[in-house]
Formats: structure tokens, C-alpha cells, sequence
């Protein structure tokens, strides 16, 4: 699978001059409708001049603004692609091996080749902020995801919720979010609105949005201070979870060690409140 216009811009943002990263941020915040644009649209949108998104959108490897156009067509396309489109539009490869098995351990090599330890670093930083809570979230098939990190990161630090029930309950959760607060979201396409409109409402209340999305990128992005794009295409009629399911052990398991010894006291605890219940 080719490498997605966000996954480019993941490797090279680092290496851009502020003009650059400019537009680079304003396309990741409305993936990739703005890089639909024309040149002279894209660039008022990102605050910088036309030359710097084409010099953008050379860095990123492309030959000129119309390969990279095409290549973002091609996402959207795949982006909206349902289940039945996904079952029917193609088989797996014969041959020797499970071409699941191989899809999936290319999806993890692609996701953590772009999750760098730098971003890692960033995302532990805000889980462990001692003020404000965790909340977790998922869609239809990855809130199983949310409530597993959810069931671990309440052992090792206090005040984490997962936003289980009916949509009305959890968007009722709203009055309590603020400032301090942090909530994490996972989101693959077909994505969401209900999520969408509560990372919306939380982000104009200051809670800071932690997105695990696919490689084509939920528009919750676009209200999130740190975005986890792993690959979840197979050859089957469904995405697969798994690179962003590793991706939250990765987290789990890095701040379970940023915060050893407050998670050992805690477990301590815990271990103790259960010998007496017994």
C-alpha cells in the first residue's frame, strides 16, 4: 500500500521551515478536502503564499500539484469505501502464507515506522498530567480498544473514565469537561459524526483531543492536539484494529513506566482493598 499524504507529511515535518509546516498543519486539519483546493485557495486557507505549497508539496515528494491532488482523490475515495465495496472490489493475493497475516504485520511496520518515539513521548506527557481526568472513547468497533486502556490506565493514575452508553449519556459528560482534561478518541472510516460533534464540543471547552485514527485520518484530527494514524487495511471487507490496538499498549505501557512508582502505590493498594474484600 502506498504511503499515505499524511504518513509524508508525519516523516517530513520536522525537516519543514515554519511556511511549510504551516501548510502542512492546515491540511492535516481538514484531511484532505483543503488539499482539493486550488493552489491560490490552499494557500489563503494556510496563511502563506503560493510558492510555499507548491515547495510543500514538493518536499512531500511529488512531482506537482496535480500528482498530489490525485493522490489525495485516491484517499478520499478509499476513505469512503463501505464493507460490501471493500468485500467485492478485490481478493487477496494466492500464493503461499496468510495474506492477512502479512497484511497485518506490514500494518504494524507502517504504523510504528510513522508513530515515532518523539510523538510517543508527547502523548505520555499528557496522560500523565497530574490535573484533569482521562476520558476514552470509541466508535462502533474500536471503543473495545477505549474501554481496554481505559480498564489499564485506571490502575496506574486517577480520574479515568471510559464513556460507555448511550450517545446522550456521554455527550452529557460534557458539562463536566474542561480545561486540564483529556480525552481520547479512536476513529477509523467509516468515522463517526456522533464522535466527531463531541470532539468538536469538547475541544471548544479546552479538553485536549487524543485521536488513534486510520492512515486516511478522521476529521476529528482537525480538533486534536496529537494524532496516532496507524494502517488498517487488509484484504478482507473489514479495517483491521490491531496496529491501533499495539499502539495503545505502546502508550500504556510507556506510562506505566513514566509513572512507576505512583502505578506501583496504587496497585499496592488495589492488592490490599481486594485481600480484604475477600
Amino acid at each position: 500500500m502506498a504511503t499515505s499524504v499524511a504518513e509524508r507529511i508525519a516523516e517530513r515535518i520536522d525537516a519543514m521551515p515554519a511556511g511549510e509546516r504551516r501548510a502542512a498543519q492546515t491540511l492535516i486539519g481538514s484531511y484532505p478536502l483543503v488539499g482539493l483546493r486550488t493552489v491560490a485557495d490552499f494557500s489563503v486557507q494556510a496563511g502563506v503564499s503560493s510558492p510555499t505549497i507548491l515547495r510543500f508539496v514538493a518536499r512531500l515528494g511529488f512531482q506537482n500539484y496535480a500528482e498530489f491532488q490525485a493522490a489525495l482523490q485516491e484517499e478520499l475515495a478509499a476513505q469512503l469505501q463501505s464493507p460490501l465495496v471493500r468485500a467485492t472490489g478485490g481478493r487477496a493475493p494466492s500464493g503461499e502464507g496468510n495474506p492477512m497475516l502479512a497484511a497485518t504485520v506490514d500494518n504494524l511496520h507502517e504504523t510504528f515506522r510513522h508513530f515515532s518515539a518523539r510523538q510517543v513521548e508527547a502523548v505520555v506527557k499528557l496522560l500523565a498530567g497530574p490535573r484533569g481526568r482521562v476520558l476514552l472513547i470509541g466508535g462502533r468497533f474500536t471503543d473495545p480498544i477505549a474501554r481496554y486502556m481505559a480498564a489499564h490506565l485506571a490502575i496506574i493514575r486517577p480520574d479515568v473514565f471510559h464513556l460507555a452508553g448511550q450517545e446522550s449519556n456521554w455527550r452529557d459528560r460534557l458539562i463536566d469537561m474542561g480545561k486540564g482534561d483529556v480525552l481520547v478518541i479512536f476513529d477509523i472510516r467509516r468515522y463517526q459524526p456522533s464522535l466527531l460533534e463531541l470532539a468538536r464540543k469538547a475541544a471548544g471547552r479546552g479538553v485536549a483531543i487524543v485521536l488513534f485514527t486510520d492512515q486516511w485520518l478522521s476529521p476529528i484530527a482537525r480538533h486534536a492536539r496529537h494524532v496516532v494514524a496507524g494502517r488498517t487495511a487488509v484484504p478482507s471487507a473489514w479495517d483491521s484494529s490491531t496496529s491501533l490496538f499495539v499502539a495503545a499498549e505502546v502508550v500504556i505501557g510507556e506510562l506505566t513506566r513514566r509513572l512507576e512508582s505512583q502505578s506501583a502505590s496504587r496497585i499496592k493498594q488495589m492488592e490490599s482493598l481486594r485481600g480484604d474484600a475477600d
